[in-house]
C-alpha cells in the first residue's frame, strides 16, 4: 500500500478538499504511475454532485490522466520504469464478454470499472481518480503517451479526445465529407481539430457568433449562428456528420434538418432530459441518430498516435489543485479555453 495525496468530494454538496488514501500493491500486472497532470471533464461535476445518481463518496474524481511510470510489476510486458504513460475513462472491465472480446471495453456487457467513482472487480473497493499525486493501473488499461507532445495538452485526450475521435474513426470520417459540430467547448474543439486533420470539411454551429475565430483558428472550414434563421437555411440538407457535444436541453428538429439523406447526428453530450424528435423528421429522409461512448484501449492508443503524427493537443488552462472549486464554476459558465488541467505537482 502506498499513501496518496488528492482532493476529494466528501459528499455531493461539498466541495472538494484535501483527503490521502492508500493505493493497492503494484501487482504483477500492475503499472504504478506518478501522476503529472490531470484533465478537468464536465462528467467530473456531474459526478461529484451526484446530478447522474449513484455517486460513491469520498469521490477522487480525474480520467484524463498523463504521468510518468514509478515501478511496473514483474509480468509487465509494454511498460518500463521512467516511460510516460496515461489512464482514461476506465481502468478495468470484464475482458471476456463479446465487446471486450472486440476491443470495445468501453461497452463491456458486464459494466467496465470507471477510472473513478467505480468499484475494482474481485475486491469491490472504490476507484480514486486522477486528482491525485499517483496511480496504480493494470497495464492492459495504460496507455503509452507520445513524447514529442506537451503533457499538458495531452492529458484531456484521454476523454474528450477520443470521445470525438471514436465516433469519426466508426462512421469513416475524411477527404469529402460535410461535418457539422455542435458546441465549441471542450468536447467541440476537438471535434474540430480531428474532423478537419481527417480531410472533412467542417462547420461548427453555435448560438455565439464571438465564437467564430476561435472556431477558425482550430481548423473549422464555416461557422454558422443558429440563431440567425437564414444561415441556419444555408446548411439545410447539408451535413453527411453532425457531432453533437451539447449536454444542455435542446430541440434537436432544427439542427435534424441539416443533415442530408442518409446523414447521422452523433449524440455526444448528455443533456439532463430526453430530447424529443418527431419521427418523420428520420423518416422522411432515412436519417439516423447514434450515439458513442468513449472508445476502447486499442482504439484510444490508436487517437493518441494520430494526435502525435498531426501534431493535435487539446487547448488548456493549466491550474493549481487548490483551484478546483473555482475552475468548476468557471466550467459551469463555460469560462474555460478549452479544458482546464491540474498540474499535480501543485498537490505535493
Amino acid at each position: 500500500m502506498s499513501t496518496t495525496k488528492a482532493y476529494a468530494a466528501p459528499a455531493a454538496s461539498s466541495p472538494l478538499a484535501p483527503f490521502q488514501f492508500e493505493r493497492r500493491e503494484v501487482g504483477a500486472h500492475d503499472v504504478q504511475i506518478e501522476i503529472l497532470f490531470c484533465g478537468v471533464c464536465h462528467s467530473d461535476l456531474h459526478q461529484v454532485r451526484d446530478e447522474w445518481g449513484g455517486s460513491i463518496f469520498p469521490m477522487v474524481p480525474g480520467h484524463e490522466i498523463v504521468g510518468r511510470v514509478t515501478q511496473v510489476g514483474a509480468h509487465v510486458k509494454n511498460f518500463r520504469v521512467g516511460d510516460l504513460a496515461g489512464v482514461g475513462c476506465m481502468v478495468d472491465s470484464c475482458r471476456t464478454c463479446p465487446s471486450c472480446q472486440e476491443g470495445l471495453e468501453q461497452y463491456c456487457e458486464v459494466g467496465m470499472v470507471g477510472t473513478y467513482g467505480g468499484r475494482e472487480r474481485g475486491t469491490g473497493a472504490p476507484t480514486y481518480g486522477g486528482y491525485s499525486t499517483q496511480i496504480v493501473v493494470d497495464e492492459a488499461y495504460t496507455l503509452r503517451v507520445p513524447d514529442t507532445l506537451p503533457l499538458a495538452g495531452v492529458a484531456p485526450l484521454l476523454c474528450a479526445g477520443i470521445t470525438t475521435y471514436s465516433p469519426l474513426r466508426q462512421w469513416k470520417v475524411g477527404p469529402g465529407h460535410r461535418v457539422g459540430v455542435m458546441g465549441l467547448g471542450g468536447l467541440g474543439h476537438m471535434a474540430v481539430k480531428l474532423a478537419a486533420a481527417m480531410g472533412a470539411e467542417v462547420t461548427v454551429l453555435s448560438t455565439s457568433p464571438d465564437k467564430e475565430a476561435d472556431a477558425r483558428a482550430l481548423g473549422a472550414h464555416k461557422f454558422v449562428v443558429t440563431k440567425d434563421k437564414s444561415a441556419l437555411k444555408s446548411v439545410s440538407n447539408y451535413f453527411d456528420f453532425i457531432l453533437n457535444t451539447v449536454s444542455a436541453p435542446l430541440d434537436l428538429s432544427q439542427y435534424v434538418s441539416l443533415l442530408r439523406r442518409d446523414g447521422t447526428m452523433i449524440l455526444l453530450g448528455v443533456p439532463p432530459e430526453a430530447p424529443q424528435l418527431h419521427a418523420f423528421q428520420l423518416i422522411g429522409k432515412r436519417r439516423r441518430i447514434a450515439g458513442s461512448l468513449i472508445g476502447g484501449i486499442q482504439e484510444t492508443q490508436e487517437m493518441l498516435d494520430f494526435c502525435a503524427q498531426h501534431n493535435i493537443v487539446s487547448d488548456v488552462e493549466v491550474i493549481p489543485m487548490s483551484y478546483i472549486n473555482e475552475a468548476y464554476e468557471r466550467m459551469l459558465k463555460s469560462d474555460v479555453k478549452y479544458r482546464f488541467v491540474i498540474d499535480l505537482a501543485t498537490l505535493k
